[in-house]
């Protein structure tokens, strides 16, 4: 066959969102989309804000030669300088330009990052449940995923994560507010983990950076605080993107900034500028990143999404599901009745219900549910998982 045979098998293993995707489309027709509960896809059904239309538009008048050129390929500088200075308010630190790049979208900048760190064989430890194409990202660039799980309440295991670091490790991969628990690491678990990256990498004679994925910071319940990477952890390396904030996931724009203190910061800079051409990338899409430059203080209203989690917990509890209410993101991640999870997804699918098996996130015996849909669907679905539920008890 000409096709790869590691792309035939990827296919496979990253099949579950997918195929509750193509399940979803096929009971919509048979249906209706009215009668069809997806909450299989996390992708956000909130609006831009207001200003990113207005900033929209007045950027779109501006026919000034060049607006649409090449340019640096770590992006335009004074896009950079704002982004920056943002970023010096909220990880309590003093961050450059010349700090960060931009990036199409935190998986660009997951894919940058990659390049410039690994060399074949090299190893990066990603916590469980994780965003199901982290690993594929590592694989990209010849890397080794190591896998390891968190606690019961999904937090960090520090123990876990000493016992899978080797002198091949090149960093470690934490995405809070986690998809798919919703679980927001403290600063003190995450400050207890870089004493231990920098411990474990002066006994290796390395250097083990910590790789913070955070699209969804701004998406937080309860007065919650996503802790600063930078302020906590020297060797560090923060990533994010303006998908869920700004709603804006088909523009493919973000970012990734390297702490102004990291070993071989000049070095690893150089490496990510000339990953971001080499790869393809070439630079981070012009218009857009004129554009994300006047909203650094803007968001969307998160409340919608803090509504919806009130809601859904509400309807799974009542139930008997077993969670963790999320501290932020929009997804819950609740235990199956049974332990087969992707059984039991099947067994919603059949009360028109798509909810995506935790085996996808490396965590079985669990499920996602992505909950950037309209409340109406939220209640509306009450009946089937209270179905679901009950027959599971049954087997």
């Amino acid at each position: 066959m000409a096709i790869s045979e590691k792309m035939l098998g990827f296919s496979t293993r990253s099949s579950w969102i997918r195929k509750m995707f193509e399940e979803g489309a096929k009971l919509k027709i048979q249906y209706g989309a009215d009668q069809v509960f997806d909450f299989s896809l996390g992708n956000p059904d909130v609006p831009p804000p207001p200003q990113f239309n207005d900033v929209l538009l007045e950027l779109a008048k501006n026919t000034t030669p060049g607006q649409h050129s090449y340019m640096p390929n770590g992006g335009l500088p004074w896009v950079r300088e704002a982004i920056a200075a943002r970023m010096s308010a909220e990880q309590g630190v003093a961050i450059h330009h010349g700090d960060l790049l931009m990036a199409c979208g935190a998986a660009g900048a997951i894919n940058v990052v990659m390049k410039a760190l690994l060399d074949p064989g090299d190893e990066v430890v990603m916590l469980a449940p994780y965003f199901v194409e982290y690993g594929f990202y590592v694989d990209n660039h010849g890397g080794v995923a190591r896998v390891v799980q968190t606690d019961a309440d999904f937090n960090l295991d520090l123990g876990a994560i000493e016992a899978a670091l080797t002198e091949k490790t090149k960093a470690v991969i934490i995405n809070s507010p986690n998809n798919p628990t919703g679980q927001v690491y403290p600063a003190a678990a995450i400050r207890a983990l870089g004493a231990l990256l920098e411990e474990v990498g002066n006994r290796f004679g390395s250097t083990i950076y910590l790789i913070s994925d955070e699209p969804y910071r701004k998406i937080v319940f309860d007065d919650c605080q996503v802790p600063p990477i930078f302020h906590l952890v020297r060797n560090s390396i923060v990533l994010s993107s303006f998908s869920k904030d700004l709603s804006l996931p088909g523009e493919r724009i973000g970012y990734v900034a390297v702490h102004p203190e990291a070993d071989d910061k000049g070095p690893l800079l150089d490496a990510m500028t000339l990953a971001t051409r080499i790869l393809g990338f070439v630079n981070a899409p012009a218009f857009m990143q004129r554009v994300v430059a006047e909203l650094q203080e803007v968001s969307i209203d998160t409340s919608v999404y803090a509504r919806r989690r009130d809601l859904f917990c509400s309807i799974l509890s009542d139930i008997g599901y077993r969670f963790l209410p999320p501290k932020g993101a929009f997804y819950i991640f609740p235990q199956t009745p049974i332990e087969d999870d992707a059984r039991f997804c099947a067994l919603l699918q059949e009360e028109r219900i798509l909810a995506v098996p935790g085996r996808g996130f490396g965590s079985p015996g669990h499920m996602r549910l992505a909950f950037c849909i309209d409340e109406g669907y939220i209640a509306r679905s009450a009946p089937g998982f209270k179905a679901a539920f009950d027959r599971a008890q049954r087997l």
